[in-house]
C-alpha cells in the first residue's frame, strides 16, 4: 500500500512526501482508515512503531478539508508531548495547521493566549491539561478528536485520575483514539468509559522488541565492577547513539561525571532538573550533539530518540514491563539494537524473571580485555600523570629511596601505571557459565539455610 492511497489533502500530502514517507507502517495502515471512518479506536503498539503519523495523518486531514475545528492529543511528558507536537508540525505545515503544546514548569499566560486566537491542535500533559480546564481557563477548547497516546505510561506515572477528569470537560460528541503498548485492566477500563463501540487493533507480535530486533546480552558481574564494565563495553561497542539505565538520580549524576572525566560525550537526564536544561539536554542528545544518555526511567518515559543503537541497563530495571519500555528505546523502524543488562548474583534470579514474562531471548556474555596498552591508553595515562596532584610525602619519599638513579626511579614510578592500565585492559569482564552456576548454587544454598535459620527461631 502506498500513503498516495489515503486520498490526503494535497497540502497534507506534501508534508508527507517531504518527510519522506512511501509505505505505511502496519500501525498506520490499520489506523489510517478507521480514523478517516470516525469510529473510536484503541491501538496497541509499541514506541517507534509511526504511532505519531498513525493519529496525525488522518486527524490533520479532517482540519485541512474542514471537517474539524480542533483536536487534543494527551501524551505523558513534556517531552514526548513537544516530539509529537515538532512531527505534527513538519506533517502539516504546508495545510497551515497550527500546533501548541501545552505542559507545566511555564508560564500559562502563552498557552491560554494561543488556544484563545484558535490554535487547531493542542498536545497536552495530564497536569497542567487539567488544570487549564478546572480553573475555567479554556472552556472554547472544545476538540472534536481526542487522542490518549502512551495510555499505559500514564498509569505508571499516576496519570489516571487526572484522565478521567479531564474527559469531564470534553464534549460527549467526539471521536477517541487511545494508544498502549500495553493493556493492564486499568487502561481496558478506561477505554470502556471514554470510548463508544471502538475497533481494536494491534500490531504487537513475535516479531516485537523482545524478540528478533534487539539482542539481548547480560554480563554477570561483581556490584564493584559497574563502572568499570560500563566504560569498558563503551569502549568495545560499536555504538552511535547510546542510553544507559539508573535507578536514582544521584547515581545518574555520578555516573554521567564519571564518563565525562573519562573523555566520553555523555550527560545525565533526571526529574530533578529545571525544564529548560532537560529541553536542551535533550535536544544535543537528538541531533547527536551528545551520544551517551544516562537517565532514569522516569526522565526517559516518552523520549523518542532516532539511531538508538545501544541502550545499556547500569542496574535492572524493578519489573519486567520498565525493562520492555527501556530497550524499546532502540531497534527502530526495522533496524536492529543492542541491548545490554548488568546484574550481581543476587539480582540474576530477577532477571530470569524478567525474561521469562517477557519471553526475551537473552545470552550470557563477556567481555575479554586486549593484551596491552595502545595509543590511546599510552595518552590516558600521560594526561593522568601530567594532571595528578602532588602529594605532601613526595620529597619525602624521594629522599628515602637514597642515590638511586633519578630517570632509573621516574621509569619504575610510571611502570607501575602502565601495569595497573595492563591489568585493566586484560581483565575479563562478566562471569562465564560455569562460574555463574557456581555462584548461583552457593546463593541459593545461603538462601535456603537463611530461611532455615529463621524458622527455627520461630519455633523458639
Amino acid at each position: 500500500m502506498k500513503f498516495s492511497e489515503f486520498n490526503f489533502h494535497p497540502d497534507l500530502f506534501k508534508g508527507v512526501k517531504i518527510a519522506g514517507f512511501k509505505e505505511p507502517s502496519p500501525i498506520q495502515e490499520m489506523a489510517i482508515p478507521i480514523i478517516n471512518n470516525g469510529s473510536d479506536m484503541v491501538g496497541q503498539a509499541h514506541t517507534g512503531t509511526g504511532k505519531t503519523a498513525a493519529f496525525g495523518l488522518p486527524m490533520m486531514d479532517k482540519l485541512a478539508k474542514g471537517e474539524i475545528e480542533r483536536a487534543l492529543v494527551i501524551t505523558p511528558t513534556r517531552e514526548l508531548a513537544t516530539q509529537v507536537a515538532d512531527e505534527l508540525y513538519h506533517l502539516g505545515r504546508f495545510a497551515g495547521i497550527r500546533t501548541l503544546t501545552v505542559y507545566g514548569g511555564v508560564g500559562y499566560g502563552r498557552q491560554i493566549a494561543l488556544i484563545h486566537k484558535g490554535v487547531q491542535i493542542v498536545v497536552a500533559t495530564p497536569g497542567r491539561l487539567k488544570d487549564l480546564y478546572k480553573k475555567g481557563k479554556i472552556d472554547v477548547f472544545n476538540p472534536e478528536i481526542v487522542v490518549l497516546d502512551e495510555a499505559d505510561e500514564m498509569l505508571d506515572m499516576g496519570f489516571l485520575e487526572e484522565i478521567k477528569e479531564i474527559f469531564e470537560y470534553i464534549p460527549q460528541n467526539r471521536q477517541t483514539l487511545l494508544f498502549s503498548a500495553t493493556m493492564p485492566e486499568p487502561i481496558k477500563e478506561l477505554a470502556n468509559n471514554i470510548l463508544y463501540r471502538p475497533e481494536f487493533i494491534s500490531v504487537v507480535g513475535d516479531e516485537e522488541i523482545t524478540k528478533n530486533i534487539i539482542d539481548q546480552r547480560y554480563y554477570v558481574i561483581n556490584e564493584s565492577q559497574r563502572d568499570e564494565a560500563i566504560v569498558k563495553l563503551l569502549e568495545t561497542e560499536k555504538t552511535n547513539k547510546c542510553l544507559i539505565f539508573c535507578r536514582m538520580k544521584r547515581e545518574v549524576d555520578r555516573l554521567a561525571e564519571h564518563l565525562q572525566a573519562l573523555g566520553f560525550n555523555a550527560s545525565g537526564l533526571h526529574g530533578d532538573l529545571e525544564q529548560r536544561d532537560r529541553e536542551v539536554i535533550i535536544k544535543a542528545y537528538r541531533r547527536g550533539e551528545t551520544k551517551i544518555m544516562v537517565a532514569t526511567d522516569v526522565a526517559s518515559r516518552g523520549l523518542d530518540v532516532k539511531d538508538v543503537t545501544h541502550v545499556f541497563n547500569y542496574h535492572i530495571p524493578f519489573d519486567p514491563q520498565s525493562y520492555v519500555h527501556r530497550i524499546g528505546r532502540t531497534g527502530r523502524a526495522g533496524k536492529s539494537g543492542q541491548a545490554i543488562t548488568l546484574v550481581t548474583a543476587e539480582e540474576f534470579r530477577e532477571l530470569q524473571r524478567i525474561q521469562k514474562e517477557v519471553g526475551a531471548d537473552m545470552r550470557l556474555a563477556t567481555i575479554q580485555g586486549g593484551e596491552g596498552i595502545d595509543e590511546s591508553s599510552r595518552e590516558y595515562l600521560a594526561d593522568q600523570i601530567r594532571d595528578m596532584h602532588i602529594h605532601n610525602d613526595a620529597n619525602a619519599l624521594i629522599a628515602h629511596m637514597g642515590d638511586m638513579d633519578r630517570e632509573l626511579l621516574l621509569e619504575k614510578l610510571i611502570s607501575c601505571f602502565i601495569e595497573r592500565e595492563q591489568h585493566n585492559v586484560g581483565s575479563q569482564i562478566g562471569f562465564d557459565q560455569n562460574t555463574v552456576d557456581e555462584m548461583m548454587q552457593g546463593y541459593i544454598g545461603e538462601q535456603k539455610a537463611t530461611r532455615n535459620n529463621n524458622r527455627r527461631k520461630k519455633r523458639r
